[in-house]
């Protein structure tokens, strides 16, 4: 992977930080100096930092495992959905639902609604519901989409998480270090940078900053992507005609039935109870969510052993 260019990073306005009042002192190895009251990121620093969370950030996309990217201020929203949606990774770019990763069976349960509001549009039991019916449940999917659409995919808990500023996104950062999550983010020179695994000094409210962090955070990604499938290819080329040879046909029709049968869609039951339950509002989607209001740690640490089990882990710290 090429190294970061130090006149990328000068042109995007990457070393300035805030005004030496707003300064927090644990950023103090990462500033440079001082020019008219602002305090000016060191970008030699910065580049180095760069490429080690893209480095980090390759492997764990190497492995498989997601990384789920958390940019709700309003000049990073448009830039993370672009980029991050290009590469098929899950992002947060609305608002941070409380509990998300702490409670995330609970969140997985308002994902799955999504998709039954989805069959049950598609199901004749649709057509016999009233317009007032169709309404709500029509909004409620609405809400739902805005705030978790772009976290359909995400089945387990993220093995790392990608933040745009640490202060404004503190619940989610709090909620990463519960869980012993690795955490990359963009730190500028009003944040703390203590708890962050892999911190990249920057400015973190120019949108150009963000843009080009961002990207070549995807970049690292998408090369891991990319190399995970080749490796992928080169397996199955490799193992395919041993295993028609050992097995023969009839191994060769089994499979191909099992997937027919895992491929058939299961037909939903929409009773009236069932309904009910979908044109009742989510306690995810509330404005406010006490960040107190989480599972009790040993479903917390069920769900994380389930989840390392299933997958290889790379240790990026």
């Amino acid at each position: 992977m090429p190294r970061t260019e130090f006149k990328q990073l000068l042109d995007a306005g990457v070393h300035f930080g805030h005004l030496k009042r707003k300064w927090n002192p644990a950023m103090a190895p990462y500033i440079f100096m001082e020019k008219n009251g602002i305090h000016i990121i060191d970008l030699q620093k910065t580049i180095v930092k760069i490429d080690e969370a893209a480095e980090a950030l390759k492997q764990i996309s190497r492995s498989g495992r997601k990384v789920l990217f958390v940019a709700t201020k309003k000049q990073a929203k448009l830039i993370v959905a672009e980029k991050v949606s290009a590469i098929n990774m899950p992002y947060v770019a609305e608002r941070w639902p409380g509990g998300m990763l702490t409670n995330f069976p609970t969140i997985r349960k308002a994902v799955k609604k999504m998709s039954s509001i989805d069959k049950l549009i598609k199901d004749a039991a649709w057509d016999n519901l009233s317009k007032r019916e169709k309404l709500q449940i029509s909004r409620q999917r609405a809400k739902l989409e805005k705030v978790l659409g772009s976290i359909v995919d995400l089945t387990r808990l993220p093995a790392a998480l990608f933040i745009v500023d640490v202060l404004k996104e503190k619940i989610a950062v709090r909620e990463a270090q519960r869980l012993s999550i690795p955490i990359f983010a963009m730190v500028d020179t009003n944040s703390n940078p203590e708890g962050i695994d892999f911190i990249i000094p920057s400015n973190d409210d120019a949108s150009q900053s963000i843009d080009l962090i961002i990207g070549l955070m995807c970049d690292a990604i998408k090369d891991g992507l990319s190399d995970r499938k080749v490796e992928r290819e080169k397996d199955e080329t490799d193992e395919k005609p041993l295993a028609l040879k050992k097995s023969g046909r009839k191994a060769v029709v089994k499979i191909i039935v099992e997937d027919d049968v895992e491929e058939a869609d299961e037909k939903e039951d929409f009773s009236d109870d069932k309904i009910a339950d979908l044109l009742a509002d989510d306690d995810v989607l509330a404005e406010e969510v006490a960040d107190e209001d989480v599972i009790e740690e040993d479903v917390v640490e069920e769900a994380i052993d389930e989840d390392v089990a299933d997958e290889d882990v790379v240790d990026v710290k």
